[in-house]
């Protein structure tokens, strides 16, 4: 068996996931790019022992491209399950990461798996097939408390049970930089203190801010000989923009406090 990923639990949500898992419920993740939300569904298929299909959204994702599509073997034409149909019949995690990003028919493909009837109807086929008992839908999205995501619908909001996920309280955000990396706790406090200021600092205007994510991978580049500062500036700063003038500021807060 793969070793069980590391994920540092927050509140219930490791308890949540496993009862809607029981009730044969859908499930949304919400909360900002880089707060654990895939480190979660990883962890979980792995504490029930079940197979995880993940799937990374983007605008050209299409139903076709998780129900399947005809091809052409030699002399004839086969049909070849894609990952959401191959998920149903089998009792897979299906994840969608980001799903609001897919395009609108993905939403549609998947409304009859999210309600009481739990099917799958293939159009190109015409047939249904009823989920397998240990089937799961598992998709995220980001809520767009920051300018430039796409939102998902109520109507679609509501076919799932959600959990919302933030950045981690600063001691359990040390801890995850510590055991993830081996990096020094001294240095894990001040690269946590950085990733909070720059969180706060809403005149930036920042798309996106500062993730977790982007932390371990500054204290990996650290613990492989780099210096802390530039570390930070190339695994985390700069990510965050393209604009002179923000990525100077950030740099200065960088030499200020690290």
């Amino acid at each position: 068996m793969e070793d069980k990923p590391f994920y540092h639990a927050v509140g219930k949500e490791i308890d949540i996931f496993k009862i809607v898992f029981e009730n044969k419920l859908p499930l949304l993740l919400k909360g900002p790019t880089g707060t654990g939300k895939s480190r979660f569904v990883e962890f979980m298929a792995h504490e029930l022992d079940k197979k995880l299909i993940t799937i990374s959204c983007h605008e050209e994702t299409s139903s076709t491209d998780l129900i399947g599509r005809f091809i052409i073997k030699g002399a004839e034409t086969i049909w070849l399950d894609g990952p959401l149909t191959t998920a149903v019949k089998n009792g897979y995690i299906l994840y969608l990461d980001e799903v609001a990003e897919a395009r609108p028919d993905v939403v549609v493909a998947i409304h009859s798996l999210t309600d009481h009837r739990r099917e799958l109807f293939i159009d190109k086929l015409g047939e249904t097939y009823k989920a397998h008992n240990d089937f799961m839908l598992v998709a995220s999205f980001n809520p767009g408390y920051q300018r430039g995501f796409k939102e998902l619908k109520p109507s679609t909001r509501q076919r799932f049970v959600a959990l919302s996920f933030q950045y981690p309280e600063t001691k359990v955000e040390q801890e995850i930089l510590v055991h993830e990396t081996g990096i020094d706790e001294v240095i894990a406090k001040k690269l946590v203190a950085l990733g909070n200021k720059v969180r706060n600092l809403t005149e930036l205007g920042l798309t996106e801010t500062v993730s977790t994510r982007l932390l371990v991978d500054a204290a990996k580049l650290i613990q492989s000989g780099l210096s802390k500062r530039l570390a930070v500036k190339v695994a985390v700063m700069e990510p965050l923009s393209d604009e002179k003038q923000i990525i100077d500021a950030l740099y200065d807060l960088t030499d200020l406090m690290i």
